[in-house]
């Protein structure tokens, strides 16, 4: 990685407009197991419920609130060990492109998927009844995640459901190496230490997978610093922007905003407005609307709240009203209705 002297200029339309492109946030795509796996492409966060519903809903066309139980995903603790939802074929991606590669590591993650498997012999329990029983926190079985043998059943109210399956018949490091491209593809450019925070991975884990891609990738500069893309994401790149969509309503740790550090500048240059999208604790949603991130939102229930940073037209305030009554939410109190907080 070192030795590099030409790179790339990328402007942050570029990369708004790229990013948007491959997360399928201009268009919708056609629902179907190809368009959710598409959306599910650097894996959908559902730590706060029915997140991952949401994020498939923004990019999929005809999404109904069942759409993150199709046979075509799972769900799984993935990157930082969060509940995400992923495409079924891309599990061992999102397991063992994390599997530690340190003799301890990996010794913690195989056995702690050694004593819930042998714990369940083929039983589907809770997360605190199968911890309580093996003897152990419910939380460290999460440490057996990045092998590729723990799913889970999260509906957002209760404890997850555990079970185990068989390991995914993938090389580690062929998993590593595309967890890594995904990454690239969906947050690009991007740079080792970004990409250990998002996976949750340690950093010199991070710089040997990018050392490993090295060949295929492009060294880019971006208003916030130097980075990387893949080589073959660059014609892409300098493409014209598509039509943005009218608006999104994105949900709490949604892909599109699931950023760190500087990288948060390229997305939301406003520095207040950085401070609403990403709190301490919970983070809201993300409000979009012609491409550009103006607010945020929250939801109690059937009412729905939008706080933009600045003064939104009558066909945008339209736009995420219809945004909204779309939102595929199951058991809700009737129907959804907006309301709209003060502009700061």
């Amino acid at each position: 990685m070192a030795g590099v002297t030409s790179r790339l200029a990328l402007d942050r339309s570029q990369t708004l407009a790229f990013r948007r492109r491959v997360g399928a946030l201009d268009e919708r795509l056609p629902s179907g197991p190809d368009g959710l796996r598409r959306a599910a492409w650097a894996g959908l966060s559902d730590s706060m419920p029915r997140a991952a519903l949401l994020s498939i809903n923004a990019r999929v066309e005809g999404t109904t609130p069942w759409a993150w139980e199709d046979p075509s995903l799972v769900q799984l603790w993935g990157p930082r060990f969060s509940a995400y939802v992923v495409a079924a074929a891309d599990r061992a991606v999102f397991t063992l492109g994390r599997l530690p590669d340190d003799p301890a590591g990996l010794r913690r993650a195989v056995s702690a998927a050694d004593r819930l498997e042998a714990f369940l012999s083929g039983r589907r329990l809770p997360y605190g009844e199968a911890g309580r029983g093996i003897g152990v926190d419910p939380n460290s079985l999460r440490y057996g995640a990045p092998t590729g043998r723990i799913l889970i059943r999260w509906d957002g109210n209760r404890q997850p459901i555990v079970w185990s399956v068989p390991a995914p018949e993938v090389d580690a490091r062929d998993a590593r190496l595309e967890l890594a491209r995904r990454y690239l593809r969906v947050f690009g450019p991007g740079t080792p230490a970004a990409f250990a925070a998002w996976a949750g991975v340690r950093p010199r884990h991070a710089l040997r997978v990018f050392e490993a891609l090295a060949p295929s990738l492009m060294p880019v500069r971006t208003p916030v610093g130097d980075g990387w893309i893949l080589g073959d994401d660059e014609a892409a790149f300098r493409e014209l922007p598509a039509p943005p969509a009218p608006a999104r309503l994105l949900p709490s740790g949604d892909a599109y905003f699931l950023l760190q550090g500087a990288d948060r500048a390229i997305l939301v240059p406003d520095p207040a407005l950085q401070r609403e999208l990403w709190t301490p604790r919970v983070w809201p949603g993300a409000v979009v609307v012609a491409g550009e991130v103006v607010g945020t939102w929250r939801r109690a229930d059937a009412r729905l709240t939008i706080q933009p940073s600045r003064r939104l037209s009558a066909v945008e305030c339209t736009a995420l009203e219809a945004e909204a009554s779309a939102l595929p939410l199951p058991g809700l109190d009737g129907a959804i209705s907006v309301s709209w907080a003060a502009n700061r």
